[in-house]
């Protein structure tokens, strides 16, 4: 995990918009939030989170796809401990291990 998340950063995230609007509800936790087609906006004390995602050209590695999500973070009105402690929560629930 990161020790510190700026205000704006994108990441390709290895999942379908299906896969991310299942896990969302989950990785915001107990912050109120709302969502339309291609974003959200998520209330994290007194400032918000806009997060905003477009399908991407899957990932492809020999006979293998995989799809990808390209998103957008957009942080407001949050300092930089305010960001970690929140960052850290979603990222850990969204970490997906092979075995």
């Amino acid at each position: 995990m990161q020790s510190d998340y700026a205000e704006q950063f994108q990441r390709d995230m290895a999942c379908t918009e299906a896969d991310w609007l299942r896990w969302l509800p989950g990785a915001v936790g107990a912050s109120e939030w709302s969502s339309g087609p291609g974003r959200a906006t998520v209330r994290i004390g007194t400032g918000t989170l806009t997060l905003a995602w477009h399908a991407a050209e899957p990932r492809v590695i020999a006979l293998m796809r995989f799809p990808r999500l390209q998103v957008s973070f957009r942080f407001e009105g949050l300092g930089a401990e305010e960001r970690r402690v929140f960052m850290q929560r979603f990222d850990l629930y969204l970490q997906r291990g092979g075995g």
